[in-house]
């Protein structure tokens, strides 16, 4: 899980929320409730509490200092740090509590950055030097994770890295913001943080760190009876890889483990899951289920398990590529074949899971990526280090949030939940991870089910009584998505967006993603209040000043380091403010952002100035202020100039490099381009936006049911940000100006994407809820096609829907809280939902037909506290 929604899911069952309100239930280190020193200032995130003296000798960037602990060392280096560092005037900060210590360290921690529990600020090297030594001293005995981004001094807690201390940032090669240092040149180049030390190329290693290099370097494989082919997969804990014997030629997996590295929630690290991997390998030796143990040793103090090479392919990737439901061209025959090929495999990891039980042992992890099947059907499980004796009545420390059971369910219970999981999840993938939401919920999916697949219904009830107990419980009676009419689903959803509301408190008024509590994020478009309030509006309910009010304030009195883009930042607040009739809140808000540096942004239209350059020409429309206007022909200008020509992207989209779609992408350029060209005729814009589609359609692949999608390499992707959904959206746009062969066959391909069945998610972005938003905002079925049964996306949202406050509301990315926000929740749904259904046309922002938006020329502009607008030379953080 991403580290961050695991750390929100702490504080609350619903919602992802700060532990702000909970530090009772998890306390920070005692050291976070010292005074702060005199000359000191101070700052707290949900992570890391920061310290450094006002008089500013911190330097931007240079080495740092990262210490490292184990849980029961924390607090002693932490306050071994603060008492060094307070009188030298060194800057540090820590992590806040032992639950982010333990999450950042957790198996599913990002590894680069994993194992940092203090950071120090060196003003230069020879600081640097002392402070290492006399922490050496200070430490010794502290034992922790190694870091794997640093160089380790000595053998002891402590680590060294160049890179930034002031979060100063630049585009990355991604073309997105990252976080940035100055080269030898003093240009801003990526603060490269990778899982492995390295030094910049402008950068000389101190002398006295040489040695320490040299120590690091002189670990290698070297002698082992082993020789690594290839690595099968990375976790914090450790990785995965598949060697061959040197001494007979076999193939086998290494599974590496690091000490004090990869946590599980009973604070065991990766070397002691791995040693007790061992020991039930070697209880369960002989079983046709289970790999053969070959050997353990340890390396540089990691230690090694070698298993027998099961060549079979994971569940997982075998129910992907066969699901038929994501499919443009599924039938009712695919469904059967489907059916077919999950019922032969459900018994037979039953019979593999019972194979254990016989021998005593409960899995404790069963899911699809632990379940390897051969070519000959054979299911082998996988992945030990969390199994439990029967007898012991336990619980795993680890699961998978989809398969793990609930906390009544011990021993051979915990397997059995996790098979009746796996039956629904075969035909329901993922959605088993919502059910602590509502446990009532499984039935419903029981019902989806076996209206969807010709599955005897006997099997899906006998998987409800193994999740549910033999009384499952009953749903509540709410209305039902493409079932019921329009006004009482409408009712519904506003009616639990409103019982979330939180308007006493600063940073957020409706719960939603975890980037809500980014700063400026609870206020923004796509997972803050604006974007939950134009929903609203869009949908026709009944104004709210109160909360209007409170996004007002948040507006003209932004959080220190807020952005100034569309869905992330303040020009999408403006957007809101001007369609409530907040008119010169907006002109304001507009005021403050074109004080900011904005040439230097991204291009997308989600935070970059692709989607400024849009609101721009909106508002110069709306307001009448010229200089609106002006200054979004400028942007235009800037994108034209960065844009490049139509191969001048990779072939694949997102990772290292650019990202496609409508929200990142290119298309988001184009939609820029054809906007202005409505605005001034101007041909050579209409040429440009060509360019623009060319280069998104260039990362883009067609699939075998003829669909269009934007391709990662490993996946491809239909949805309306990042895929071709919202590519789509802006090829038929720029058709109604140009006509263009190759446009109009892509074009058939992005809508090919609205007729899939199944989708993981349900919001807006990356969920089923743009699809429907899609076909509402202009990628309808061509006159010549039928396209998709709109009812069939409706009852779809049926897989996702669940209770709150009386109402009806959706979950989040990661399914693992609700949501109400526009990006990824409840109001995102609510508003594709009235694209097809209001009594009134409703668009996404800027996706209106051409000619359908802008005020009248007459309009009179509202002036600014100066008496007019216009960008400033100096840049003021927002």
């Amino acid at each position: 899980m991403d580290d961050q929604y695991e750390l929100y899911c702490l504080a609350d069952p619903l919602f992802y929320d700060t532990l702000d309100g909970r530090r009772g239930e998890h306390p920070d280190f005692a050291l976070a409730t010292r005074d702060v020193p005199d000359g000191w200032e101070h700052r707290a995130t949900d992570t890391w509490l920061h310290y450094a003296p006002l008089s500013g000798r911190t330097p931007a960037q240079g080495w740092k200092i990262h210490v490292s602990a184990c849980a029961e060392d924390a607090e002693r280096a932490i306050a071994a740090v603060w008492d060094y560092c307070v009188p030298r005037g060194i800057a540090f900060k820590f992590l806040r509590s032992l639950p982010v210590m333990t999450m950042l360290n957790s198996k599913a921690a990002p590894r680069g950055s994993s194992g940092k529990l203090v950071t120090i600020y060196p003003v230069d090297d020879t600081q640097l030097e002392l402070a290492l030594k006399e922490l050496d001293v200070l430490l010794a005995g502290v034992e922790g994770p190694y870091i794997l981004s640093d160089l380790r001094y000595g053998q002891g807690p402590l680590f060294v890295r160049y890179g930034g201390f002031a979060g100063r940032r630049c585009l990355g090669e991604n073309g997105e913001q990252v976080l940035a240092v100055e080269d030898g040149e003093g240009r801003l180049v990526p603060d490269v943080r990778g899982p492995a030390f390295s030094v910049p190329a402008w950068v000389t290693l101190p002398p006295f760190l040489e040695p320490h290099l040299a120590a690091r370097n002189a670990v290698t494989t070297e002698g082992l009876p082993y020789r690594i082919e290839s690595v099968m997969q990375f976790s914090n804990g450790g990785g995965v890889y598949l060697a061959e014997d040197v001494r007979t030629g076999a193939r086998v997996v290494l599974k590496e483990a690091r000490p004090h590295a990869g946590l599980d929630a009973a604070g065991r690290d990766a070397v002691a899951r791995l040693a007790h991997e061992r020991d039930m390998l070697e209880r369960l030796a002989g079983l046709d289920a289970v790999p053969a143990l070959v050997d353990y040793f340890t390396l540089g103090g990691h230690h090694f398990l070698v298993e027998e090479f099961v060549d079979g392919n994971p569940l997982q990737r075998q129910l992907v590529r066969r699901y038929p439901l994501t499919r443009a061209d599924c039938d009712g025959e695919a469904l059967a074949e489907y059916t077919s090929w999950a019922l032969d495999v459900l018994p037979k990891v039953r019979r593999a899971v019972e194979a254990l039980h016989g021998r005593g042992v409960v899995f404790g992890d069963l899911h699809p990526d632990n379940i390897l099947v051969t070519a000959d059907g054979r299911p082998v499980l996988i992945d030990y280090e969390v199994a439990t004796l029967a007898t012991d009545g336990g619980r795993a420390a680890l699961a998978h949030p989809a398969f793990g059971a609930p906390a009544d369910r011990r021993g051979t219970d915990v397997d059995a939940y996790a098979l009746g999981c796996l039956c629904l999840g075969l035909f329901a993938p993922q959605l088993t991870i919502m059910l602590p939401l509502d446990r009532a919920k499984v039935v419903r999916l029981a019902e989806l089910i076996v209206e969807t697949f010709p599955v005897p219904p006997e099997v899906i009830d006998e998987a409800v009584r193994a999740v549910a107990g033999p009384n499952p419980p009953v749903p509540e009676p709410l209305p039902r998505p493409g079932r019921d009419g329009w006004p009482r689903i409408r009712e519904a959803m506003v009616r639990a967006i409103l019982a979330s509301a939180t308007p006493e408190r600063d940073d957020r008024l409706f719960p939603g993603d975890v980037a809500q509590f980014e700063p400026g994020g609870g206020a923004g478009f796509a997972y803050g209040a604006a974007g939950v309030l134009y929903a609203l509006e869009k949908c026709g309910a009944e104004r709210l000043p109160r909360y209007e009010n409170w996004l007002r304030r948040r507006a003209l009195t932004p959080d220190t380091g807020s952005g100034i883009g569309f869905y992330d930042g303040l020009h999408g607040v403006a957007h809101v403010l001007d369609l409530l009739g907040h008119r010169q809140d907006a002109i304001d808000t507009v005021d403050l952002c074109l004080r900011e540096k904005w040439d230097a942004l991204e291009l997308g239209l989600f935070g970059g100035l692709a989607g400024i350059g849009l609101n721009l020409l909106h508002l110069g429309g709306t307001t009448g202020e010229r200089a609106f206007t002006e200054v979004a022909l400028r942007i235009v200008d800037v994108c034209a100039d960065r844009l490049g020509g139509p191969d001048d992207v990779p072939e694949v989209s997102g990772g290292a490099h650019p990202r496609a779609g409508l929200m990142y992408g290119s298309s988001g350029l184009a939609l820029l381009f054809l906007h202005a060209y409505e605005r001034t005729g101007d041909a050579g814009l209409l040429d440009r936006a060509a360019v623009a589609l060319r280069q998104d359609l260039r990362r883009c692949a067609t699939g075998e049911d003829g669909t269009l999608q934007v391709t990662q390499g490993w996946r491809t992707l239909p949805y309306l940000d990042e895929g071709s959904a919202g590519v789509g959206l802006v090829l038929s746009r720029y058709l109604a100006h140009r006509d263009d062969g190759g446009f109009r066959a892509a074009l058939d391909g992005c809508r090919l994407v609205t007729r899939g069945r199944y989708f993981v998610q349900s919001g807006l972005f990356t969920g089923r809820s743009g699809m429907i938003a899609a076909l509402g905002s202009g990628l309808a079925p061509a006159p010549h096609d039928p396209g998709t049964d709109l009812a069939e996306q409706l009852r779809g949202l049926d897989w996702h829907a669940l209770p709150h406050g009386g109402g009806l509301a959706f979950p989040g990315d990661r399914l693992l809280r609700l949501s109400m926000d526009f990006a990824t929740g409840t109001a995102g749904v609510l508003f594709a939902m009235s694209t097809v259904l209001h009594d009134r046309p409703v668009f996404l922002p800027f996706l209106e037909p051409p000619g359908g938006t802008g005020a009248p020329a007459t309009a009179q502009p509202v002036r600014g506290p100066a008496g007019r607008l216009r960008p400033c030379d100096s840049p003021k953080e927002v």
